[in-house]
């Protein structure tokens, strides 16, 4: 083997050598430089119900007697008017968690969001819009009640009849 060949082995193992060394390199600060990626998941679900019963047994007769059998209910009689918009989100976050359509509607008489014939109106809906941007803003209370069981609880202990 000649001088020149020996000369042109050496390079071109030293070449191959520092491609190997650049590529590890960049390889590394692409690992530590890179963003960290977080994996964040919403699922909203909203269920709609409506039912409306309307009774109204009117009797008149000869004598001018009238029974009347109806009521009328003020949903925001039974809500806690002291309760702040946070209080209402996280009952209402818990409430939607649960999957109980019973305790959804309780909750939804609770917080005052239903219309006065019970019907899920304008009211309903400006809370549900708001409720999205509340979820993203508070994901320590979405982690601390992550389950129906840690969310009935939760009810339980916040909401007074």
């Amino acid at each position: 083997m000649t001088k020149n060949q020996k000369i042109a082995l050496g390079c071109g193992g030293a070449g191959c050598l520092g491609l190997i060394v650049v590529v590890i390199a960049g390889g590394l600060i692409y690992l530590f430089t890179r963003p960290a990626r977080s994996n964040r998941n919403y699922n909203f679900n909203v269920s709609t119900n409506r039912n409306s019963n309307s009774n109204d047994n009117s009797d008149f007769s000869s004598n001018g007697n009238a029974n009347d059998n109806s009521s009328n209910s003020n949903s925001s009689s039974t809500s806690d008017s002291t309760m702040s918009k946070d209080e209402k989100h996280k009952l209402y976050y818990a409430a939607l968690l649960t999957g109980d359509p019973e305790l959804i509607r309780r909750v939804e008489v609770k917080i005052d969001v239903l219309e006065d014939d019970f019907t899920k109106g304008a009211k309903f809906q400006a809370f549900v819009e708001e409720h999205a941007t509340w979820t993203i803003n508070n994901m320590d209370f979405i982690q601390s009640v992550d389950t129906a069981e840690k969310a009935r609880a939760y009810i339980n202990d916040h909401i007074s009849d």
